[in-house]
């Protein structure tokens, strides 16, 4: 019912502003006449998701993105020109950076120890697994083993401990949440099920095991979930010691910076940029010729050469312009063209 009235204001423009999750991308919501849109967490969406928003309306609206950590897709979309962008680099007022520091699994033992002091202190503590239960193909820790151990480490009564993951009701989880925001727990053991959407400002410690399971982005954004109050906080990237050039590079860069969109640009040189012109958001992009990490210079002298050509033969009808013409319909003759969507 309540559902119902917010169409029909919609639609009539008596209503003006609208805040929802992925529910806003039903093709049952309309606009009388969508002018802004704002999408927060965007790399929580895929590109046909977001598209579905500047389709919502004859006009394409004003668009504004956001994000910790930019995907590589928007990085690469502002190394084009075709993205503002506006970027925060300072602390709220009375926060202190994070520190970040990598440990092997043989540290353990005194990591439990750095974990009793910081319960002693008051604080509480966020352990994050990347798997609920063991598995066969993929040697990384896992969460119910993770639990027990602790438990084990941090017995009743002296120490509470809480249990998250995506398997759990949705009741469950959040009596669960409660504990730890009450502070009726010390530790909460996750999967990232945490990774935005929580506020805890006693919480000053994460711990991430096997973090080389996880990308930058991610590892960025599970450090937010930390470093909320005025206390100095502390994440902990807990890895085995088989690490590929790229893990110990996204430690290394996790160590050595808070700073999002310098964390997007190592993402952006790991991953690739992924398709501009497709959906893929990160991957290797089929340039012949140019490296986006390096050659930002001439793609924007090359933007600047496409607009001065379009804008004087928009249609590329003048004979000069016949073989662009030629390739560029070739290219997109079989696809759907997303390269408007950011």
């Amino acid at each position: 019912k309540e559902r119902r009235v917010i169409h029909e204001q919609l639609q009539s423009g008596e209503m003006q502003i609208l805040i929802g999750t992925h529910a806003l991308l039903e093709d049952v919501v309309q606009f009388k006449n969508i002018g802004f849109v704002v999408i927060d967490e965007q790399h929580r969406f895929g590109v046909a998701q977001r598209a579905k928003m500047w389709n919502k309306n004859s006009q394409s609206p004003h668009v504004l993105i956001m994000s910790a950590t930019p995907i590589p897709r928007t990085l690469a979309m502002t190394l084009y020109g075709d993205l503002d962008v506006s970027v925060i680099d300072e602390l709220p007022p009375g926060r202190k950076p994070i520190q970040t520091i990598h440990r092997f699994d043989n540290h353990r033992d005194r990591i439990f120890g750095f974990m009793r002091e910081q319960i002693a202190l008051g604080r509480q503590i966020y352990i994050v697994y990347p798997l609920i239960k063991e598995s066969e193909k993929m040697d990384y820790k896992d969460l119910m083993d993770g639990y027990e151990s602790i438990v084990r480490a941090f017995p009743q009564p002296n120490y509470q401990v809480s249990i998250v993951h995506g398997q759990l009701k949705s009741d469950a989880k959040e009596y669960e949440m409660q504990r730890f925001v009450k502070h009726e727990t010390h530790i909460m053991v996750a999967t990232t099920v945490i990774e935005v959407g929580v506020n805890v400002p006693n919480a000053s410690v994460m711990i991430i095991e096997s973090a080389e399971r996880f990308g930058l982005s991610q590892l960025h954004q599970l450090r937010g979930r930390v470093g909320r109050g005025a206390e100095q906080s502390y994440c902990i990237l807990m890895t085995s010691h088989k690490l590929s050039s790229d893990g110990k590079l996204r430690m290394e860069t996790m160590c050595r910076t808070n700073d999002g969109f310098e964390i997007a640009d190592v993402d952006l040189k790991l991953r690739g940029p992924g398709d501009m012109a497709g959906t893929m958001q990160s991957g290797v992009l089929d340039l012949n010729i140019a490296d986006l990490a390096k050659d930002s210079q001439i793609l924007h002298a090359a933007r600047n050469m496409v607009i001065e050509l379009l804008s004087e033969d928009p249609n590329l009808e003048k004979i000069e312009n016949a073989n662009i013409a030629y390739q560029y319909s070739m290219m997109n003759s079989n696809r759907t063209n997303w390269s408007r969507i950011s």
